[in-house]
């Protein structure tokens, strides 16, 4: 087998589908298998290579699917495991791969496995999940009793009391997500076996939902320590004591052995909190672990001093030069970045990162430019190719997203002014990724027949997949172009990287190099026009593969470039 072969993933692009929100086929107002399978077409047009599905397993719905009471059934919201049998069919059928979205680190409190653990402190599984008494001296139930002094990442404490065997479970997320125990060697064998199940039924791969906290620090009483205090709060921040936890790379490198072994799988470690360092161990080759992690750090380049997404700021453009560089850097030797702006957590870039207003479209072409011609697998999050916006959303009860809902209402409670609080949703709240996919003009954007259970944006009438697909200067075709140069230049996918004037504020300019080919990008990301001097050795000769501004004067060989407002182009010479 051809390195390229075996590595295909390097080549590829992602497209994630957040199912409740992307196509319904039958008028209930939530999207489903056969509303994704009847797009399958538009996504091979588009030029994808693999479909990343976000859950559809059975499951209560509490985190919208990532609370799953059920790993090897499909949830009828959904449709049924006759339908997603079809759709990877129908994907294998057109040449695209399906990845799997996988949620190990907790399960929901209605799945068999917790239900069992829960209902006695004899239970056969009563360690399959972390149970622990109330903290000495304190009664369960009362103010301080909890086990540690652990966040919720949704907000509150991070244990629940059961009131019918008197302990307390962990939950990392929302109280109905109860954190597995991976110490426990049944558990593991479980999951793996559960696994096993998928890839015989097809499945390609897996991305695993933040599964770098599924090892937890352990006492040698088997406690589990505090962490410091969050000021102006009783709880602490635990993050140090679950994220990259002691065994971490034990439990992923034992999966590699008992999964993935022997298949030509794409596998992503969703990986909050990890560093470019770090990063090296999780998907370096040789130590057989994963694919590729998803960084959260440029993700919190636009977030102030406190650390909460919810604390806004503006982005610094050298910043994120600086933190993308390290990346491409840090794993330029061993390992493989994961590329992405947007996904169902993260609000819409174009209106985070771009400008959704006069330059909504070279805006969103600039911010693919800039991502897909670095190093690493690119991955598109639905909508992201029409270049969809933030939702107008304008009232606290508009959102319906767990976590956006819970941090409102306690940044209420706390006397955070309504406008604020207000500010921050519309800017952060993970609703803005979940409207539905705008594929037409027409009622609800042709989502659904019925009544969209999230509002469709009212912008569908200028921004959607008929008009995009109509109009060979969109932001879809600039992305079609720009997956056909991954497919077809090896300078894009296997280039060094090296960065161009870090410290300028408006351009992101760097150069890709293999062997005598150069590949020059240049991206002025800021509403006002700019002006570079670019190193006089480097020049600017060769072939324009890429722009956004195709009539502007390409500066041939010139060493001073102007750039209008958000305009990108990359240029292929030798060197």
């Amino acid at each position: 087998m051809t390195q390229r072969a075996q590595d295909w993933w390097k080549h590829a692009l992602v497209y994630q589908i957040y199912p409740r929100s992307f196509a319904d086929s039958d008028g209930d107002g939530v999207g489903d298998l056969q509303g994704a399978i009847g797009k399958l077409d538009y996504l091979q047009q588009l030029g994808v290579d693999v479909v990343w599905l976000s859950p559809v397993y059975s499951s209560p719905q509490d985190d919208n699917g990532y609370d799953i009471s059920d790993y090897q059934d499909v949830d009828p919201t959904f449709g049924s495991m006759a339908d997603l049998e079809a759709l990877i069919a129908g994907l294998h059928e057109r040449g695209m791969r399906f990845v799997m979205d996988l949620v190990v680190n907790h399960t929901s409190d209605e799945h068999p496995w917790f239900v069992e653990s829960s209902s006695s402190r004899d239970s056969p599984k009563r360690d399959w999940y972390w149970w622990r008494p109330a903290r000495h001296g304190h009664e369960p139930g009362t103010p301080g009793a909890e086990p540690t002094n652990w966040r919720s990442f949704f907000s509150g404490p991070a244990w629940e009391l059961d009131e019918s065997t008197g302990e307390y479970y962990l939950h990392l997320f929302s109280r109905t997500q109860a954190d597995l125990n991976w110490e426990n060697p049944q558990v593991r064998e479980a999951v793996y076996e559960m696994m096993r199940w998928w890839l015989d039924r097809g499945v390609d791969g897996f991305r695993m939902d933040v599964v770098n906290l599924i090892s937890k620090t352990v006492e040698q009483d088997g406690s589990l320590p505090d962490g410091p205090a969050i000021p102006g709060t009783s709880l602490g921040d635990g993050s140090a004591l679950f994220t990259d936890g002691p065994r971490i790379h034990e439990f992923l490198h034992e999966m590699h052995e008992q999964v993935f072994a022997g298949h030509r799988l794409l596998t992503i470690a969703e990986a909050p909190g990890v560093t470019a360092r770090e990063a090296r161990k999780y998907t370096d080759p040789d130590r057989e672990e994963v694919s590729m992690v998803f960084t959260f750090e440029h993700m919190n380049l636009d977030v102030g001093p406190s650390g909460s997404k919810w604390d806004l700021a503006p982005l610094r453009l050298p910043d994120l030069k600086a933190n993308l560089s390290q990346w491409q850097e840090g794993l330029a030797e061993s390992g493989w970045n994961s590329l992405y702006w947007n996904n169902h957590d993260q609000p819409r870039v174009v209106s985070r990162f771009g400008d959704d207003g006069e330059h909504r479209v070279t805006s969103a072409k600039t911010l693919f430019t800039v991502l897909h011609l670095l190093r690493g697998t690119p991955y598109v999050y639905q909508g992201e190719e029409l270049g969809m916006t933030n939702a107008p959303f304008s009232r606290v009860e508009d959102y319906q997203d767990i976590e956006s809902l819970n941090w409102a209402s306690s940044a209420l409670a706390d006397g955070t002014p309504r406008e604020e609080v207000l500010e921050a949703l519309r800017m952060k709240s993970r609703d803005h990724a979940r409207t539905p996919v705008q594929w037409d003009d027409g009622p609800q954007a042709g989502f659904t027949t019925g009544d969209p259970w999230l509002p469709v944006n009212p912008n569908h009438t200028q921004i959607n997949a008929e008009a995009a697909v109509a109009d060979p200067d969109s932001v879809w075709h600039h992305l079609r172009r720009l997956i056909e140069l991954r497919h077809t230049r090896d300078i894009v996918v296997h280039g060094d990287y090296r960065l161009l004037l870090p410290e300028h504020k408006q351009v992101y300019a760097y150069v890709r190099t293999l062997g005598d080919e150069q590949l020059v990008v240049l991206a002025n990301m800021s509403s006002e026009p700019a002006q570079i001097d670019l190193p006089q050795e480097l020049g600017l000769g060769g072939e324009v593969l890429i722009s956004t501004h195709p009539d502007a004067a390409p500066g041939q060989g010139a060493s001073t470039v102007q750039l209008a407002a958000w305009e990108s182009r990359a240029h292929l010479g030798t060197h």
